[in-house]
């Protein structure tokens, strides 16, 4: 059930990126098949992250909050946990099937091709695509489902093609715009990028189960490789003009009405808004901040920075929480590897890595809900 043979010199393997058997029949297959190419759904920071697990400091995180990456690195690393936690049931790291590949190939001294886009250029894709409630059930499904001691047979999984189709569509019903990146984007960019690699000789191709039959059905077509179509699929579009139009107008419609205010010579009513800015602002931006479990400082961070950022679309108050909760409550090289071995959601709150992520991502939640609330409300009592 697992491979598909295109035709005589393309062979798909599907597996489980946690199971062991998978692992075994990736080198089973190296072996026995005697590819001239072997290609891998990774990319190459994928591949690194693999190899060098290790590779994960302060200093990096420090770089995530100020680059305004929290959001993408928390998204990332909660779906990873979700795979470790299926993968530590089983007892083998996630991607020990493609490392096997990987290994089998280089003893055999053929050829390796990553074949998959660059994880953040995918998830940039998904994030950008996705609506604002589609990111609150993903988030909220992620963060916020029961947890359960049931250990997951992986390979069970893998036999079973309608509950990994069941599976597919449970995050399409979630997330129609994840899943169309996360799925239907993947299956064309990896069947465009084996279909790349034909006229090089005998390919066996290493992709995930629930890849297969997409990936398949585009082979199977023996499609053309549209060079145009895999450089969209490899592309992050700008944001939309509308989309800056909306981060630049509040602060602008904001601003003018306090000027507009005082022009008007009402002291009462200038104070009135004032109040209703800063009072909203800091006490949403700080509830999301305490929700995430941040330290004092971080919180207080929060409920200060808020009420300006909110003002300067180019600032935002979670980077400045983040950033206080990164240095008031510093993770250790214990919590830095223990973040990379997380297999329960909750310990996000439990771990100072994952805390940090949280305070930052809460916090700007929190800011961005009190400008809107605030607004809505000051632009009520001005009608």
């Amino acid at each position: 059930m697992t491979v598909v043979d295109i035709d005589d010199n393309l062979r798909l393997l599907g597996t489980a990126h946690i199971s062991k058997a998978s692992a075994d029949a990736a080198r089973r297959e190296v072996a026995e098949y005697e590819p001239d190419i072997v290609a891998i759904e990774l990319c190459k920071s994928r591949l690194d992250a693999l190899a060098h697990p290790d590779r994960f400091d302060n200093e990096t995180l420090g770089k995530v909050l100020r680059k305004g990456k929290a959001p993408l690195v928390l998204f990332q690393s909660m779906l990873a946990v979700e795979q470790r936690r299926m993968g530590l049931a089983e007892g083998e790291k996630p991607g020990t099937d493609l490392l096997a590949a990987i290994q089998a190939a280089t003893e055999a001294q053929k050829e390796v091709a990553l074949v998959d886009r660059d994880i953040q250029i995918t998830l940039r894709r998904a994030w950008r695509r996705m609506r604002f409630r589609e990111k609150w059930r993903v988030m909220s499904a992620l963060l916020f489902q029961e947890e359960d001691d049931e250990e997951v047979n992986v390979d069970e999984l893998l036999e079973n093609t309608d509950l990994i189709t069941e599976l597919m569509a449970e995050l399409r019903d979630v997330a129609p715009a994840a899943g169309e990146v996360l799925i239907d984007e993947r299956d064309e960019f990896l069947a465009g990028r084996i279909q790349q690699l034909r006229p090089g000789g005998k390919i066996l191709a290493v992709i995930g189960a629930g890849h297969l039959e997409g990936v398949a059905a585009h082979l199977r077509n023996n499609m053309e490789v549209d060079k145009e179509r895999l450089r969209e699929l490899n592309h992050i579009a700008p944001p939309h003009p509308a989309w800056k139009g909306v981060k630049w107008g509040i602060p602008v419609l904001m601003l003018g009405l306090f000027v507009w205010i005082a022009s008007q010579g009402d002291l009462a009513a200038l104070k009135e808004a004032a109040i209703t800015w800063l009072a909203l602002n800091a006490v949403l931006a700080a509830l999301g901040a305490a929700i995430a479990r941040g330290h004092p400082l971080s919180i207080l961070t929060a409920a200060i920075a808020s009420p300006i950022t909110s003002l300067n679309p180019m600032l935002a108050a979670g980077w400045f929480a983040g950033l206080v909760q990164l240095n008031v409550a510093a993770p250790s090289t214990k919590d830095l590897q223990a973040f990379l071995k997380l297999d329960r959601l909750s310990l996000f709150w439990k771990n100072k890595v994952g805390r940090v992520l949280l305070v930052t991502a809460f916090a700007n939640l929190g800011s961005t809900a009190g400008a809107w609330i605030a607004g809505s409300a000051i632009i009520g009592s001005l009608l």
